[in-house]
């Protein structure tokens, strides 16, 4: 039999209502919804200023079947994300390791390394764009002083994804700080003891710091994957997915669709396509994470 609520217990969760109900609405107006209006506007030929027209899954079989742009985006994507995810993470890996080290003036190093991320993506965008410039960049500039070739990198369609995987460990920041948390989470009676049964440094990276750092690399892995296949400024403001679709986007390529081509209807099936790819390669993950993430306690995930 349940107790009558008092008249205080009412009050706070009616308050607690009230207060949490510009959340909900704002859960409910801007995410839920658009969620649910664009898999019906993916069922639909619309375009903007037109009339919309119930199509099934048409939209799916042709963008599967007959779009090659689609394959090619998909493509560019998928090795944009195998080149920048793994580098990065060694890098921010790497760094984070070199920022655990007990020096002078370790907090202004920490600080350089993090600048980059609180920096607009734009504006990070608009000095890569000077940096690759083949004329007059810094980074032909500094090929010609040691005796290299320079290279026309983001204007070249051989060298432009290897130009942006190479850029994308510009905003590495986030990834070392989680890093940097990571390692000096690991319990320092675990070096203690390898150092009383002679361990050296390099038995104590690799039985004790990686295998304590694989739920953090986990994280940081499906992080960079997700964010990866979103990639957008790159093409936005440096190449317009050129040359000769050489950094077409799949993001970009489904932008460019909706507001270009105003086809609202297959950028719609576009994303939905996205999405599923995302879930997949991360439900991909999470599947093999139970052999090689280690968690305190001998628990695995």
């Amino acid at each position: 039999m349940k107790r009558p609520k008092s008249g205080m217990m009412r009050m706070e969760r009616n308050w607690g209502l009230l207060f949490a109900l510009p959340a909900i609405l704002g859960l409910m107006i801007f995410t839920i919804g658009p969620i649910v209006a664009s898999f019906v506007f993916s069922l639909t030929n619309w375009t903007i200023g037109g009339q919309m027209t119930f199509i099934g899954l048409d939209n799916y079989r042709t963008i599967l079947t007959e779009d090659a742009t689609f394959s090619q985006s998909m493509f560019v994507t998928t090795y944009y994300a195998l080149g920048s995810v793994p580098l990065g993470l060694a890098a921010a890996f790497i760094i984070a390791l070199l920022l655990n080290q007990k020096v002078r003036g370790l907090s202004v190093f920490r600080t350089i390394y993090y600048l980059p991320t609180i920096v607009p993506s734009i504006a990070n965008t608009m000095l890569w764009l000077w940096m690759f410039n083949p004329d007059f960049g810094l980074l032909n500039s500094l090929l010609e002083g040691v005796g290299l070739p320079g290279s026309k990198w983001i204007y070249d369609e051989n060298t432009a994804i290897p130009s942006l995987i190479m850029m994308s460990t510009w905003g590495i920041g986030n990834t070392v700080i989680i890093f940097l948390a990571g390692l000096q989470s690991v319990p320092t009676h675990l070096y203690e003891a390898a150092e009383v049964d002679g361990g050296n440094r390099w038995h104590k990276f690799f039985h004790i710091t990686i295998p304590s750092m694989t739920p953090t690399i986990f994280f940081n892995l499906v992080m960079s994957l997700i964010s990866t296949f979103q990639a957008f400024n790159q093409a936005y403001v440096m190449t317009n997915g050129g040359p000769n679709n050489s950094t077409l986007f799949y993001v970009f390529y489904l932008w460019r669709t909706a507001f270009t081509e105003t086809k609202i209807g297959y950028a719609s099936a576009l994303a939905w396509i996205l999405f599923f790819v995302i879930m997949v390669l991360t439900v991909l993950i999470f599947s093999t994470s139970k052999k090689w993430v280690h968690y305190e306690g001998g628990e695995r995930s």
